[in-house]
């Protein structure tokens, strides 16, 4: 077994907006991933046309939304009241660019978007930056995109939050 530590740059960003208007404006920046677009794949359907459907998943960010996640209504478990959504977005198109030079991108695509409010009614949006969850593979490849997705990232969190 190996075990490599890595630096992670966490991003946090609060904003005054309603949570409910930032979660609704990121979603609309977001286009929605299909995932019959792999069993196409694996049942033999041209690349190219695959290719074609995936990039017309697209939202206006460059990204697609995979699943998103209420931790919110899960802490009522817990007894507490809280907003809370977990995002996975990305891309296919753009982790292909990583996965292609090193298998082990994949560990972090789609990236991870977390919306909540604070104790102090203010909307915050967290996430890792991809240039350094990618960065650590060492390949110039895999971290071009990376830095790509931190700006298409940076942009679509700055869309959510105006």
């Amino acid at each position: 077994m190996d075990i490599t530590r890595i630096t992670v740059e966490h991003v946090r960003v609060a904003t005054d907006q309603p949570f409910e208007k930032a979660t609704k404006a990121f979603e609309e920046q977001t286009g929605r991933f299909d995932p019959s677009a792999y069993q196409h794949l694996n049942a033999g359907a041209n690349p190219e046309e695959i290719r074609a459907k995936i990039k017309a998943m697209e939202g206006p960010s460059g990204f697609m939304l995979f699943k998103a996640s209420d931790h919110g209504a899960l802490l009522r478990l817990a007894g507490q009241k809280k907003k809370a959504l977990q995002y996975l977005v990305g891309n296919p198109l753009f982790a292909i660019q990583m996965t292609e030079h090193d298998i082990r991108a994949s560990l972090y695509a789609p990236l991870r978007v977390l919306i909540y409010e604070n104790e102090q009614g203010k909307t915050c949006v967290v996430y890792d930056r991809p240039s350094s969850l990618f960065g650590q593979f060492g390949n110039p490849k895999v971290t071009e995109v990376a830095r790509m997705l931190d700006r298409k990232l940076e942009q679509l969190v700055d869309k959510a939050i105006q």
